[in-house]
């Protein structure tokens, strides 16, 4: 017993510590519990049983019963895609022997084996649906033995043993969704017996696991897809209106800039634009954060009050010290740090504009599957035309936008994507443009970056297939060079 408790005390050690790892934070942990059946093979030492029964003086010939069928209940934590702990139940079955002595004379030895087991589990997942793993682990067995013989009865016919050995196994999983999977394994499990003897007991199952609290899969992509055209459009940052040191009021002259904006958007109905605030470095990111929050917010309501554009029309987005365009360190740079950008669509036709485009942003929006970021060859000719510019303007750099929705499906098939989940999905698909720009358009990777916004900035309520599509895309920002 003093083993057994060293055992499992340590196991425990090791549980805890992983807990308090980063593995017990992961968004694919979760709780587990499964059962397999299948065929028990013993390897039995017919050498050493032989040779023990012609000490007694018996010249012996013997027959195996070396098969049984096995099975095990087991459960688990799995702490990420690559490791879990799992424990569980076995029970192997019954194994056997006959020795024979002419002219009738015969021996029997019988075993069954049950038990409890601990292991460490790591999986590598091949694609969606298929995983590989191994596992290494304790054993904790109870062997009862039976003997008995045709001429006399053996000294002790029902001797039992319960010992602590090693396991140690491999398999392949395949899962039918995200909470049923089906596992096919081989396993080797180290024996003591009650009469001296150790041995190896393999188990070839199959079986089947149930993850707890995961969600199922998403319905099939044709269901929450919109078939929709290429669309590409130009997004234009044509107002640069500077402030002075913590200051968030509009100047006289800069109304006059801001006139620009209301006649663009007047002669434009359908556009819309962001308007965003920024400050230098100088102060805590909090306060700067609030003081360029409160300049866009005042252009905004000067647009809407003074200009009569309507509100559903605008956004205030202030992003503090974050997005410099010149070198703080310089009272010059702080200044043109200082400022208001006005993101809003671009047209031919830009009558009435006097303000020259410091910026232009391509949005190209994606038909991404909810959970995936490959680009639809429907795309390539879109990202040509972003490589073409670049390397004819090679004074200009890009930074690649990832944008994701908040949900995925409508109705009872509707699924809420977390912010975290939507922010690795967003940086994915940022990330898989930049490496088509570079892999097979030949853009230096020097002059790209990415961005990942999540579903912080989402264009669309996401009520219905079509909004959500227009959440899920990436913009394309050309940077000019100062």
């Amino acid at each position: 017993m003093k083993k057994i408790a060293k055992t499992v005390g340590t196991l425990g050690l090791v549980g805890c510590a992983v807990m308090n790892s980063s593995f017990a934070v992961a968004a694919d942990s979760f709780w587990y519990g499964g059962a397999n059946i299948g065929q028990s093979r013993a390897n039995i030492d017919d050498a050493r049983i032989n040779s023990q029964l012609q000490g007694t003086g018996l010249a012996t010939s013997i027959a195996n019963d070396n098969r049984s069928t096995g099975y095990k209940i087991f459960g688990g934590y799995q702490y990420n895609k690559n490791f879990a702990l799992e424990a569980g139940y076995f029970n192997l079955g019954q194994f056997g022997y006959t020795a024979t002595t002419p002219p009738s004379r015969t021996l029997t030895g019988k075993i069954k084996l049950q038990g409890l087991n601990l292991d460490a589990v790591g999986m590598q997942p091949i694609n969606d649906r298929f995983s590989v793993f191994g596992r290494l682990g304790l054993n904790y067995a109870q062997a009862k033995d039976s003997f008995t013989n045709s001429v006399s009865a053996p000294t002790n016919p029902n001797p039992s043993k319960d010992s602590i050995n090693y396991k140690a196994g491999v398999g392949v999983q395949y899962d039918f969704n995200k909470s049923l999977g089906m596992r096919v394994e081989a396993e080797r499990y180290r024996i003591n017996d009650a009469v001296g003897s150790n041995g190896d007991i393999d188990l070839y199952s199959l079986g089947l696991v149930y993850r707890f609290g995961v969600k199922k899969s998403s319905p099939a992509p044709v269901a929450v897809i919109v078939p929709m055209k290429v669309k590409t459009q130009l997004y234009c940052s044509i107002l640069d209106i500077p402030f002075e040191i913590k200051q968030g009021d509009i100047q006289r002259e800069d109304k006059e800039k801001l006139a620009v904006v209301g006649t663009y958007m007047t002669k434009y109905p359908d556009t819309t634009a962001v308007i965003e605030g920024h400050s230098d470095d100088v102060g805590t990111s909090d306060f700067n954060l609030k003081l360029s929050q409160k300049r866009a917010d005042s252009v905004v309501s000067y647009l809407v009050n003074d200009l009569h554009i309507a509100p559903s029309r605008l956004m205030a987005i202030g992003y503090g010290d974050t997005r410099p365009i010149a070198d703080n360190s310089t009272e010059e740079g702080k200044r043109m740090n200082r400022r208001i950008d006005a993101v809003i669509a671009c047209a031919t036709d830009i009558a009435g504009l006097k303000v020259v485009p410091a910026r232009f942003t391509v949005a190209m929006e994606i038909e991404f599957d909810p959970y995936k970021a490959t680009i639809d060859p429907l795309y390539y000719e879109g990202l040509t035309q972003v490589a073409n510019y670049l390397k004819e303007n090679t004074s200009i750099t890009a930074t690649v936008e990832g944008h994701a929705g908040g949900s995925v499906g409508t109705g009872s098939k509707k699924e809420r994507v977390t912010p975290e989940e939507a922010m690795e999905v967003s940086q994915q698909r940022a990330q898989s443009v930049v490496n088509y720009l570079v892999d097979n358009l030949g853009v230096s990777r020097s002059r790209l970056s990415t961005s990942a916004f999540g579903s912080t900035r989402r264009v669309n309520y996401g009520t219905s297939l079509e909004g959500q599509q227009e959440n899920r895309r990436v913009n394309i920002v050309f940077n000019y060079a100062k």
